[in-house]
């Protein structure tokens, strides 16, 4: 006789679990879709990270207390300690600004005239007290909004170096050059002026992909402020330590010759610490500290540092083409770098 299955009812599990993506069914207390195997997660790499240094908490004690590393925490520690009470109100007051004030606001104040509407929204970023971290979705809200791309440029380039935040921070970093505070203004507006005429005269729309749809989309304000809050101050405290970690390494392991050598020429100066903004990607809340330690560099190469890093480094060149699209980011950046460069030099040369 044929021994027939008998079926199951309709909606019932399996005994071994609900089937997986490939048809086999999946083994008790694993999810549906979920692989099977170890998954490093946050908390697993903090536990076995502190795990090893407890098993060679010798060694590294060791390390530590040689006179290189001793060099190294305390100009770490000290770079971090200063720029974090800045970099957290800035991040407070980008967050509250971007969700609370509707991006129309600044459409209407902006003049009709292209011409106009650049300088005009270059100074609106002494509004936006915050990072380029946030300035990026606003100048995106911008442009869906119907602002002249060139005006959404100025913005997004002046609002991360002249607002208060920034500016207080650098004369706190600056407290014996009241010049540099000055200087960062001038310079940053310029720049970012230049670089919004610049974009109304030879841009072209095909190379600007607008931004399709709002940032936060679908929270409440609460909730997109605490969103804006939480990833601003992890992505920005996150390049914060990194850039303190690479000062802290050139002030200590870099030989002492090497960086006399390249701040004694004034122009490998300026392009040395162009280009290690661009690398560093420090927020701007917290770049004037890191520039301050730079001990042995002028004030026109720090001021270069202080303008070019707000204006484009690695993280901001990924956020520029997220938003506004490859062909936008692989134009806009290298002309941002070069004025921004030339911008200081004119402001430092003037100023300083």
């Amino acid at each position: 006789m044929a021994i027939t299955e008998k079926a199951a009812p309709p909606g019932a599990v399996p005994a071994d679990g609900p089937p997986g993506g490939d048809g086999t069914p999946t083994p008790p207390g694993q999810e549906p879709g979920q692989e099977g195997g170890w998954h490093l997660s946050s908390p697993l790499a903090l536990t076995l990270l502190l795990l090893v240094v407890v098993v060679f908490q010798g060694p590294v004690r060791g390390a530590l207390s040689k006179p290189v590393m001793q060099s190294w925490m305390t100009v770490f520690v000290a770079v971090v300690v200063q720029a974090l009470p800045f970099l957290v109100l800035g991040v407070l007051l980008s967050a509250a600004i971007a969700v609370f004030v509707p991006p129309s606001f600044f459409a209407r104040a902006l003049p009709g005239h292209p011409a106009l509407a650049v300088p005009v929204a270059g100074l609106a970023g002494v509004i936006l007290p915050g990072c380029e971290c946030a300035s990026v979705p606003v100048a995106g809200a911008l442009v869906r909004r119907g602002v002249t791309p060139a005006a959404a440029i100025a913005f997004l380039l002046s609002a991360p170096a002249i607002n208060p935040i920034v500016l207080t921070a650098t004369a706190v970093a600056f407290p014996r050059n009241p010049e540099m505070v000055v200087g960062r203004f001038a310079g940053s507006l310029l720049v970012a002026c230049a670089m919004g005429w610049l974009w109304q005269r030879l841009g072209r729309t095909d190379w600007l992909r607008l931004p399709t749809h709002a940032h936060h989309e679908g929270e409440t304000k609460g909730e997109a402020f605490w969103s804006s809050v939480r990833h601003d101050t992890m992505q920005a405290g996150g390049f914060l330590v990194l850039g303190a970690m690479a000062a802290a390494t050139l002030k200590a392991v870099a030989p002492a010759e090497w960086l006399r050598t390249a701040a004694a020429n004034p122009v490998v100066a300026i392009l040395a610490l162009s280009v290690l903004a661009v690398l560093l990607s420090i927020c701007s809340e917290a770049d004037a500290f890191v520039a301050a330690s730079l001990t042995q560099f002028s004030l026109t190469a720090k001021l270069a540092f202080l303008i070019v890093g707000p204006m484009i480094d690695l993280k901001l060149f990924a956020m520029q083409a997220g938003t506004f699209g490859r062909g936008f980011a692989l134009r806009f950046a290298p002309a941002t770098f070069v004025t921004a460069i030339a911008g200081a030099v004119l402001t430092g040369a003037v100023l300083l």
